[in-house]
């Protein structure tokens, strides 16, 4: 039988602990048990003789400030989690919270939005107390996530994958500062993990090392990637308007819009093996041509593979004086990406692995 997890709730208003003590305890679906403290050294005692998972603390208290519970629990209590519940809205107050070793540093809610959102990030604390760091994302978006670590203030760095896919984006502050993912860096980046819709994740320690390249708003980035995915879908070509081929292709349409981002590629083109046909491309104004000869070029190249029986094709690479063309199978559709002529070998190389494994997931 698991144990239940235990929260030490320090707070000197008695009204605020009664209501924090019942929601924490109802409404979270690891049923914790909550106990409370209206002072430093009450909170301090409590820790002393019982074993606890999270540390809530109020920061402006008479006689014992909550920084100063929050130095002595740290030095003593290395594995306890900790979260600042405050009305201070300051700068200093939070930046020396974080170096302390905090968290989560929050403002108390004043929604139902924020309250939301607060329990949440309770819940994914002792979430990740026992499961060794790990959450999965199936019940929430990466949106709901990115969110929830921004509005509470977190300086962290979260490690995304989704397969073979590896994606990160660091937090400073509640600012997304910067994003890789396999190919990119910075927005673009950041989108293609976004459309990440399963996986898993892990908070890292934040790095402060790691040199700024996203500027805009947390809420500014989630604005332009739901506008890039539905600029993508306005881009599908010649597909089908009815029935699962017409589906599948609209659901392709974000990520060739993705793909489109990735260092040196010009076009992308996807075609259907099926007998629909169905295409859908990036960067071609007339991608039928095109189309056409990626269709009679990987026949040939089945057809030359068969005859020396060396095996299925994996990837055709053509070099140009104006481009570079890239064809290969994926489950059931053929991929052609264009790709500027200054772009080298192992760029291409390293572009197409991306791709395929973007593809696939």
């Amino acid at each position: 039988m698991l144990m239940r997890p235990k929260i030490l709730l320090l707070d000197d208003e008695q009204d605020f602990l009664d209501l924090y003590r019942e929601m924490l305890s109802q409404h979270l679906s690891c049923l914790p048990e909550v106990h409370a403290a209206a002072s430093g050294a009450r909170a301090l005692a409590l820790l002393e003789s019982e074993q606890f998972h999270l540390l809530i603390v109020d920061l402006n208290m008479p006689k014992m400030d909550g920084l100063q519970v929050l130095s002595i629990a740290r030095r003593k209590y290395p594995e306890l989690r900790l979260v600042i519940l405050t009305a201070i809205r300051d700068e200093q107050f939070r930046t020396r919270a974080y170096a302390m070793g905090v968290d989560q540093y929050w403002i108390k809610p004043e929604s139902d939005q924020e309250m939301g959102l607060f329990m949440e990030s309770i819940e994914s604390l002792l979430s990740r107390e026992s499961n060794g760091g790990f959450r999965g994302v199936q019940s929430k978006s990466l949106v709901d996530i990115v969110q929830l670590e921004c509005l509470s203030q977190s300086s962290t760095v979260l490690k995304i994958t989704n397969g073979m896919a590896e994606g990160r984006i660091w937090i400073q502050n509640g600012e997304v500062t910067h994003a890789e993912a396999p190919g990119m860096t910075a927005e673009p980046a950041f989108q293609r993990i976004l459309t990440w819709k399963t996986g898993s994740f892990e908070n890292l320690p934040a790095d402060l090392a790691q040199p700024r390249t996203i500027f805009t708003s947390y809420q500014g980035l989630l604005l332009n990637t739901a506008q890039a995915f539905d600029e993508a879908a306005s881009q599908i070509n010649e597909a089908p308007t009815e029935g699962p081929a017409a589906a599948e292709a609209a659901s392709s349409a974000p990520q060739l819009a993705e793909l489109s981002q990735l260092k040196g590629v010009e076009f992308v083109l996807a075609l259907s093996t099926d007998k629909n046909s169905v295409q859908d491309s990036w960067g071609l104004e007339n991608p039928k041509p095109v189309a056409d000869w990626m269709t009679k070029s990987l026949e040939g190249f089945n057809s030359l593979g068969e005859r020396f029986q060396i095996g299925q094709l994996q990837q055709v690479v053509g070099t140009g004086v104006q481009r570079k063309v890239a064809l290969a199978p994926s489950g059931k559709f053929e991929l052609c990406v264009g790709f500027t002529s200054t772009v080298t070998a192992d760029e291409l190389r390293e572009t197409m692995r991306s791709i395929l494994t973007t593809w696939a997931s």
